[in-house]
């Protein structure tokens, strides 16, 4: 039974427009499937377009339980409104969730190590659910650093990596240079880290195909 925890070297890296794609491809080859979004700041967008993947099967609240108004990380967010998140009544609905589906994905808030409490982060929250993280990279340069500490804090937290998401975003095709860079870093990613790397692209998107590695029916 597939179940992912979607994180992301940064916040805007694209893990909704991954997560929603995962929805669809689960749910189009027959997988009774769910994503949510438990933890949203500022508007609730990304948990909109998840509940549009889903084809409206949940209500917004079965999505993202936990809503801050400020657009900023959720310790801030929960400051700013007196407000702080119970974690275990939390875990609860998303293990609810999991036994109501057999295909799960969370998707987290920001990046990897955003405080969402004091002294405990994204990091110490996918711990506690103990399922196999994804990580969603950008393409463009810099990513090589950002992710290989991602991956690195992943495995020091004893979880498993279960794979790379490189995102090429709105920037795809926009200079032969960004392109040549974004092929040269999924190469090298995949030689350093020894992960299942998807590099996504819009032919990967338009074509809907899922990868073995994220719970896809192999072809």
């Amino acid at each position: 039974m597939p179940r992912f925890f979607i994180t992301g070297t940064d916040t805007n890296v694209g893990k909704t427009v991954f997560t929603s794609w995962l929805m669809r491809g689960w749910r189009n080859a027959g997988c009774e499937a769910v994503a949510l979004k438990p933890i949203a700041t500022g508007d609730r967008n990304d948990a909109i377009s998840i509940r549009a993947a889903l084809d409206d099967r949940l209500d917004l609240n079965e999505i993202n339980p936990v809503h801050f108004r400020e657009p900023a990380a959720p310790l801030v967010a929960a400051r700013a409104e007196n407000r702080s998140i119970d974690f275990e009544s939390l875990n609860q609905h998303i293990r609810t969730m999991g036994r109501r589906f057999t295909y799960l994905a969370v998707e987290g808030v920001g990046g990897w190590r955003v405080p969402l409490a004091p002294g405990y982060d994204v990091r110490d929250w996918a711990r506690e659910l103990g399922f196999p993280v994804v990580v969603v990279a950008r393409g463009t340069l810099g990513t090589l650093n950002h992710t290989i500490l991602t991956v690195d804090s992943i495995r020091n937290a004893g979880l498993t990596c279960a794979g790379i998401v490189v995102n090429a975003g709105a920037e795809e095709g926009s200079s032969p240079d960004f392109d040549l860079t974004r092929s040269r870093n999924v190469a090298l990613l995949r030689d350093l880290l020894g992960l299942p790397l998807l590099e996504f692209s819009r032919s990967v998107q338009a074509a809907g195909h899922v990868p073995g590695w994220l719970g896809g029916k192999e072809i």
